[in-house]
């Protein structure tokens, strides 16, 4: 039997073996990281020891970071026209988000919908930074929200260029990084960003862990959760000691990856070139946009994503339709849709996701299937295209 190929890292990666090795320790561990006694004060030490390894992924103090239950938390935390200013409340008449955000955002968060605005992207899936000039001196302060990079497309967009834009001003920069995270470099300082989200499961680390990461202390959102005053206030609950400590070393890994992708694009350009040499009138989604080296989004006209899928899980090599967040189900894509491409062509989109463990023979074997899985679902494809 040939053996399973992953091939979805941006819906969740496989825990690295080093992450597992620390978590079963500390699960072998006792103590509350608020306790004074001894167990509790090694149960701190840890904590904040993986504190300063997620913000040294940001570029950002290590008293910057707030850990959560996962990016939704993180993203509804920051999502709240509440925020502390300098110590004094600041209030945000409203939301300014992109039309390509996770669906954890796109929710809008704590704001009403009446205080929601869209920014439109263009056909490469990158914001109108002109139409962001435009809505930001339209009305009173605002959050602005845009992602890193696209979970669906690998789209990375222009976050330096906003940042200037809302520099000096009574805006609020929120940059969800979840995608971002060990495959490029994330400098909280250089996009100016108020706040950066992270979640440890995209990049090797354990499920069910997140990130609030602020460039100031002095500029925090309102807390979602409280209760005991943990996380210095900003997320009261007793903290997953185990689940944070492998975020921090899965942290510290994808801090070292980020600072080299030639080899993991490489990996997707040979990907993409062998799938074009099938079909060569396959669409690329996002190919004239800087996009990240681990992410392909493709669509062959006639062979629909949800057939596709099934055929390539049937040879056990996994793949996605996109986002992950949907409750299983392959529909069509609000990120495409916002993109300006056709419905019928959406339907037929796929994503390669690649990671920390994607090897040579992992893109042979997806090479291997395509064109007899091309073949069975739509021969025409490659008939049209000799």
């Amino acid at each position: 039997m040939k053996k399973s190929v992953y091939l979805d890292h941006n819906a969740g990666a496989p825990l690295r073996p080093s992450v597992r090795e620390a978590m079963v320790e500390v699960m072998m561990d006792a103590g509350n990281g608020s306790s004074v006694h001894s167990h509790g004060r090694k149960a701190r030490g840890r904590i904040e020891e993986a504190r300063e390894q997620v913000a040294r992924l940001c570029g950002a103090r290590n008293r910057a970071v707030t850990f959560t239950s996962g990016a939704t938390e993180a993203n509804m935390t920051v999502l709240t026209p509440s925020w502390q200013d300098q110590g004094a409340p600041a209030y945000l008449d409203r939301l300014i988000r992109s039309a390509v955000e996770h669906p954890s955002v796109m929710s809008g968060g704590r704001f009403a919908a009446k205080g929601q605005s869209v920014l439109p992207v263009d056909a490469t899936g990158v914001v109108k930074l002109d139409q962001l000039k435009e809505m930001l001196e339209a009305g009173g302060p605002a959050l602005v929200s845009v992602m890193a990079a696209n979970n669906e497309t690998g789209v990375v967009q222009p976050l330096a260029e906003i940042g200037s834009m809302l520099r000096d001003t009574e805006h609020f920069f929120h940059v969800d990084a979840v995608q971002a995270a060990g495959r490029m470099l994330i400098d909280i300082e250089a996009w100016q960003a108020d706040a950066v989200t992270l979640s440890a499961h995209k990049f090797g680390g354990p499920q069910g862990m997140g990130a609030i990461v602020v460039r100031s202390t002095a500029r925090v959102p309102a807390p979602l959760i409280t209760g005991g005053g943990q996380e210095n206030w900003r997320r009261s609950g007793t903290e997953n000691v185990a689940g944070v400590v492998g975020f921090g070393i899965a942290a510290t890994d994808a801090y070292i990856e980020a600072q080299d992708t030639d080899a993991i694009t490489a990996l997707r350009d040979r990907l993409e070139s062998g799938i074009a040499a099938v079909c060569p009138q396959v669409a690329i989604f996002g190919n004239d946009a800087q996009r990240l080296g681990n992410t392909s989004c493709f669509a062959v006209c006639g062979i629909q994503a949800e057939t596709a899928l099934i055929a390539f899980d049937l040879e056990r090599v996994s793949v996605s339709s996109g986002s992950a967040c949907s409750s299983g189900k392959v529909s069509v894509s609000h990120v495409l849709t916002a993109m300006g491409i056709e419905e019928e062509t959406a339907r037929c989109a796929l994503r390669v996701s690649l990671g920390w463990d994607t090897r040579e023979e992992d893109i042979d074997r997806f090479l291997e299937l395509w064109p007899v899985i091309v073949d069975r679902l739509n021969p025409a494809a490659r008939t049209r295209a000799a």
